[in-house]
């Protein structure tokens, strides 16, 4: 008999690597404190651009893009922690 497509005795197969702990797969703390440095961000560069006139328009703008894209990502994020709790087929497996 032939050997073809036998894994062999002596080869080691690759181990997978070990899981991460779950304070870097948690991605709640992080959303919250990003989108809260760039709200803070955000009053600090109205305060100083329109009581001042020391900062830059772009600051501003792209603080209140950071701000913006924070709070629309907070809804996407429980969505998809629902959607994985629910265990829906197409959530990613979110902690």
């Amino acid at each position: 008999m032939s050997d073809v497509g036998k894994p062999d005795p002596g080869f080691e197969t690759q181990k997978s690597p070990p899981p991460l702990p779950d304070r870097l797969l948690a991605l709640s703390p992080l959303v919250y404190v990003g989108t809260g440095l760039w709200v803070v961000a955000l009053g600090v560069l109205l305060v100083g651009r329109y009581a001042f006139d020391v900062f830059p328009p772009i600051w501003l703008w792209t603080a209140l893009w950071g701000t913006a894209l924070g709070l629309i990502g907070l809804p996407v994020m429980a969505w998809q922690r629902r959607a994985s709790r629910r265990g829906h087929r197409g959530a990613q497996h979110v902690q």
